[in-house]
């Protein structure tokens, strides 16, 4: 070999290092950067073509739409009723709030409930506070305690929106650090080896920063939209892919070593077998997170191309900085592991180890390893049913005792359900009389008045705007039940009615029953597109019509177990009513695509066996060679997703355990036993109609079929 040669052959891995540092160095401070352009503001993730999305955009001709509203809820200490004395300071600790600085315009009177045992008022906030928004209801809660012998708490839009910005608060730090030092112990354990874990982890974070900064220059632009639940799924995503795609290539490099002295040549094989499964698995995420555009709900579509960026960047860290390093290091990266030539690695690896023994139940009783193995997931699926996904009640939505939450069962135990979050009538102002009469005689509506001129309700002249006029309904439910939600759907059947009116209801309770809606209606739309992405990539990839169906098959059973379990458990274990109507359709799209990811890995060696030694064979040595690092990367990928828990959000404790469970059920069920199982008790037709479906395969325990093409089959 010349010395030109030589000198080509490590500046490509040098090259690449030295690019990748340069973008951690660059793109890396990013990742704690991406708050900054994130938005917790929910209004701002409703269905484009909602009704109630179109009451935001015609509230806009009303002051009142750009403000935020905080509840000041007084209750007495006692338990008695409110004296006037007390009345009156709290009604002139809410005038005092006018001068405060993020308030518009004066706050309301103080109001007894009709138990007499409580006061509310309501102060409109500036609705771009952010960061300033705590500060602006600390100081509100301390004109408030001004009143004597009362407990002040603060409920309302405001109150729920900085307990949610404090949610995140720790989303940079916390969530990135417990993801990463799960992942690293877990690598320690699987590899014993000091140096690989830390490759691996360093890769993951250039990955990670890579994205960060590609998604922060898009949502700087407001090409992309990003909230705190779409950052936190994009740091999981990330470090789960890259450490998945970078546990495939490292385990196959370590083969080829065995196999050659020479590093070089031991990656370029390694990246020759490997990289077409890692970008087929890659690209069912990607296409699948891709499929959100589809939704009408913004955040889904905020979450599709910004997972799909991270995707993107997990496999070209995994496919051009690991191989850089694992060059550069040699065996030495496994130290003190380190791989020795071995003799004939293509014998099999007999009956030592746990995989060998589990290749050995499935080829000794395949029928009945799948007959089992089936009928528990249709089991746990008959349950799946039972998962209410109608949306999380308030109450519900965080998992810790937040301020707000407290806050509104005050509230809501001494005023109508839905004070201080009314539904919201925008009509023709001409008509308002006979809207205001059809809303108010609404079942479950407690009062429906005008905004006034005055600002107060009843007071005074309806303000109008473009000819507009905005009624204030108060429901008796509060605002975020299921009674509330069929409250508004009649609310709108009224208002509706009125001729000439051109009326439309929205608010709180009608964009959660929007959302709901929507979610349905999406769940319809993007499940057969997903899976139609999917079958076409098998397709390609496995040369074969039915091993696609057969794989795409036993992962949606898998999601729909998964969801049989969560239902059990959200309800009889972990205290949750329902699941925000959103969560099925990201359970769906990650298991399925991930789920996939793992019998893509199995399967592609399998295929790759099988050419070679026919089907029962390549099944048996597949399940063999793959079975350790494809438990691994499946053990790696729930314990990060599983670290979304530490983010006090139903919301995401529930994404959380949907994936983590439904991940390490795929991988220890349906690839180590399902799919082998099934594979060789159909025989070399699963393969059908691609070549392999004529080699040399398994047609029942312990025997062979002949060869029906009488000969060899090309790959």
């Amino acid at each position: 070999m010349s010395r030109s040669t030589r000198l080509a052959r490590w500046l490509v891995p040098v090259v690449l290092l030295v690019a990748w540092l340069g973008i951690g160095g660059t793109l890396g401070p990013y990742a704690g950067k991406l708050g900054e352009v994130a938005t917790n503001d929910q209004a701002a993730f409703l269905p484009q073509n909602a009704e109630s999305t179109k009451v935001i955009d015609a509230q806009r001709a009303f002051r009142q739409d750009e403000t935020l509203p905080a509840i000041v809820v007084w209750t007495t200490a006692d338990g008695g009723e409110v004296t006037a004395r007390q009345r009156e300071s709290a009604t002139r600790a809410l005038a005092s709030l006018e001068d405060l600085s993020g308030t518009v315009g004066p706050a309301s009177a103080a109001v007894p409930s009709k138990d007499g045992q409580a006061l509310q008022g309501v102060a409109q906030l500036r609705p771009d506070l952010d960061d300033q928004l705590p500060t602006v209801l600390r100081k509100i809660g301390e004109a408030a305690e001004q009143v004597p012998g009362t407990t002040v708490r603060i409920a309302g839009p405001a109150a729920n929106q900085a307990d949610l910005s404090d949610a995140f608060a720790g989303i940079d730090g916390l969530l990135l650090g417990v993801a990463l030092a799960t992942v690293l112990i877990i690598l320690l354990l699987v590899y014993r080896s000091v140096i690989l874990p830390l490759v691996i982890i360093i890769g993951a974070v250039l990955a990670l920063g890579l994205a960060c900064g590609v998604v922060y220059a898009l949502a700087e632009r407001d090409i992309a939209r990003v909230d705190g639940q779409v950052q936190g799924i994009l740091s999981i995503l990330v470090i789960g892919a890259a450490t998945d795609y970078a546990l495939l290539l490292t385990a196959r490099f370590r083969e080829e070593l065995e196999r050659r002295q020479d590093r070089v040549t031991a990656m370029r094989a390694a990246l020759r077998e490997s990289a077409g499964t890692i970008v087929a698995s890659a690209a069912t995420v990607a296409l699948g997170l891709i499929a959100l555009l589809l939704s009408d709900l913004t955040n889904n579509r905020a979450l599709g191309p910004v997972g799909a960026i991270g995707i993107v960047c997990a496999v070209l860290s995994s496919l051009t900085f690991l191989p850089a390093v694992l060059v550069l290091l040699g065996r030495g990266a496994y130290w003190p592991a380190r791989p020795k030539p071995a003799g004939d690695v293509e014998k099999n690896s007999g009956g030592r180890g746990v995989w060998p023994r589990v290749a050995a139940l499935v080829d000794r009783a395949p029928r009945k390893v799948w007959a089992i193995t089936l009928t528990g997931l249709i089991a746990c699926a008959a349950f799946a049913p039972t998962l209410d996904s109608k949306g999380v009640p308030l109450d519900e939505l965080f998992v810790n005792d937040a301020p707000s939450v407290a806050a509104q069962a005050a509230l809501s135990e001494h005023f109508p359900g839905g004070s201080g979050n009314p539904a919201v009538v925008i009509a023709d102002a001409d008509k308002v009389d006979q809207v205001t009469s059809a809303a108010g005689g609404t079942d479950g509506v407690v009062t429906a008045l005008p905004v006034t001129e005055s600002g107060q309700p009843g007071v005074g002249a309806p303000r109008t705007a473009d000819g507009k006029v905005r009624i204030n309904a108060t429901l008796e439910a509060p605002a975020d039940s299921d009674a509330a939600k069929e409250t508004v759907a009649r609310l709108r059947e009224a208002v509706h009615a009125v001729p000439g009116a051109d009326a439309l209801v929205g608010g709180y309770t009608a964009q959660q029953y929007d959302t709901q809606r929507t979610s349905e209606s999406d769940r319809m739309l993007i499940v057969p597109v997903v899976l139609a992405i999917i079958l076409v990539i098998l397709m390609g990839l496995l040369r074969s019509l039915l091993m696609p169906v057969l794989l795409v098959a036993t992962v949606a059973l898998n999601f729909l177990a998964t969801l049989g379990i969560s239902a059990l458990v959200f309800q009889g274990v972990l205290g949750f009513s329902g699941t925000d109507a959103s969560v099925p359709l990201y359970g769906f799209v990650f298991l399925v695509a991930l789920g996939v990811d793992y019998n893509i890995f199995l399967m592609s060696r399998v295929r790759e066996e099988s050419l070679k030694h026919g089907t029962r064979e390549g099944v048996l040595r597949g399940l063999t060679a793959t079975g350790g690092v494809i438990t691994s990367a499946g053990v790696v990928l729930a314990a990060t997703f599983a670290a979304l828990g530490v983010i006090p959000l139903a919301f995401l404790v529930q994404i959380a355990f949907i994936v983590a469970v439904g991940v390490l059920l795929d991988t220890l069920v349906v690839r180590s036993l399902l799919v082998p199982a099934l594979v060789l008790d159909i025989g070399p037709t699963a393969w059908w109609p691609g070549a392999l479906s004529r080699k040399v395969g398994y047609d029942g325990p312990g025997t062979r079929t002949a060869d029906r093409a009488g000969s060899a089959v090309r790959r």
